[in-house]
């Protein structure tokens, strides 16, 4: 086995054609052909398409790979005992927040530590996502994959090592990371705890959006995308290995390591992101514009401009807008919100929102800044300000979110949300404009 050190190179990761290749052997991969009657090293040419075979070559994810044994040799898999539970709790209409969830008291890994908080569709639904928070205390030994959608992982507290078939990539909070739907990989704790949310996109693969009037420079760079450089384990020992099949969990008892693939090239590959390279765009002459302009990571839909999910932060950055009420204005609107807060404060909550929880505001759901941040705004005295030490984020989707019916009953789910926009007084005056 290869050393567990991480290698790294720049790609390019908005899914339009763009190709990686890396090889942990000299001349492993082959060359001019992808499948050769004869595989350097003895090794098992096999394809990862992530896509299906037919759509245009812009929007093509697959990735060829050059392993020790062929992702074929397993035993039947067997459903298992313990289960994700994502079961969907009744429908409502109400402004949900939770207080963050407690960390893993037993021994508890990345797998066993997923708590599904929503969902807007189910697993074998082509469009879709599931949002989780999970809490572990020890690493994987056991490999995963998901063949119910990719993975966006955003650590909360505690760096982990996400050991996949392509390489290795150390992600710490503030950092994000995407695993793509059927890539088998092992989730290791760098520190002795790990908090954090996963977004299941089970739609179109996650790419950078499109800049439209902003240009060609802005948001997240594509050079700033990491994915990892080749590292095989030829390792002849049981390893349990665990997909996520419409929704259950599935096992199987291999006698070696699934993570043996020496070579590989293609662009259906994992990827990690740091959000402090983000370039934020903001006005700087009046009014508080749209969150879609701190869009990292989008996966479209069918209906034009309306995304399947939307990764969106809001970053450290400059406040100059001129008679401007500056926090998030008062809104309602047709997407669907589920935030999460990594680090520092939310500039639109003055309390009850901390790092490790959520809230979610659903379709037309009235929201915005609570009455303490109000009153503030509106008498503040303007000056350029800077929103700092602080990093949230949103899963935006066009469909709406069901809460899960342990996201409805937790303790954790805050039963007086509302209260925080109760005392806001009545300030009109028709005789003063």
């Amino acid at each position: 086995m290869q050393s567990p050190q991480q290698a790294i190179e720049i790609g390019y990761l908005s899914g339009f054609g763009n190709e990686f290749s890396s090889e942990a052997l000299p001349g492993a991969l082959p060359v001019g052909q992808n499948s050769p009657q004869k595989v350097p090293y003895g090794l098992y040419a096999e394809l990862l398409s992530g896509t299906a075979f037919t759509v245009p070559r812009a929007e093509a994810r697959r990735t060829w790979l050059y392993r020790i044994r062929p992702s074929a040799c397993h035993g039947q898999y067997r459903r298992l005992e313990r289960q994700l539970d994502a079961q969907l709790g009744p429908v409502t209409p109400n402004r949900l927040r939770w207080n963050p969830l407690p960390h893993a008291g037993d021994a508890t890994d990345f797998l066993d530590g997923l708590t599904c908080l929503a969902a807007n569709a189910e697993p074998n639904q082509p469009a879709g996502a599931s949002l989780y928070t999970y809490a572990a205390n020890q690493s994987m030994q056991r490999v995963f994959f998901d063949a119910d959608g990719e993975l966006l992982i955003v650590p909360q507290q505690g760096a982990l090592r996400l050991v996949t078939e392509l390489g290795v990539l150390d992600v710490t909070p503030l950092e994000i990371a995407v695993i793509p739907r059927g890539m088998r990989f092992r989730v290791e704790l760098l520190e002795a705890t790990a908090r954090g949310y996963v977004c299941e996109n089970h739609g179109c693969a996650l790419r950078l959006p499109d800049l439209g009037p902003i240009g060609s420079n802005g948001l997240a760079n594509p050079r700033d995308f990491l994915t990892p450089v080749a590292r095989y384990e030829d390792r002849d020992e049981p390893v349990q290995q665990v997909q996520k099949f419409l929704g259950e969990l599935w096992a199987t008892e291999l006698d070696h390591s699934p993570l043996d693939v020496v070579a590989w090239h293609g662009n259906n590959v994992p990827y990690k992101y740091d959000l402090r390279r983000f370039n934020t765009i903001g006005t700087v002459s009046f009014d508080h514009p749209d969150p879609s302009i701190f869009t990292v990571l989008t996966s479209p839909s069918a209906i034009h401009g309306m995304a399947n999910i939307d990764f969106v932060i809001f970053p450290p950055r400059w406040m100059v807008a001129e008679n401007t009420f500056r926090p998030p204005w008062f809104h309602r609107n047709l997407m669907n919100e589920f935030m999460g807060l990594i680090t520092g404060e939310y500039d639109a909550k003055a309390d009850g929102f901390s790092p490790g929880g959520a809230s979610l505001h659903n379709c037309m759901s009235a929201h915005g800044p609570d009455n303490a941040t109000t009153v503030k705004a509106i008498e503040v005295e303007l000056a350029p300000h800077k929103i700092d030490q602080t990093m949230a984020f949103m899963f935006e989707t066009g469909s709406v979110l069901r809460p899960t019916a342990r996201a409805l009953e937790c303790p954790q789910l805050q039963s007086d949300y509302d209260a925080c926009w109760s005392g806001m007084r009545k300030t009109f005056d028709a005789e003063n404009r």
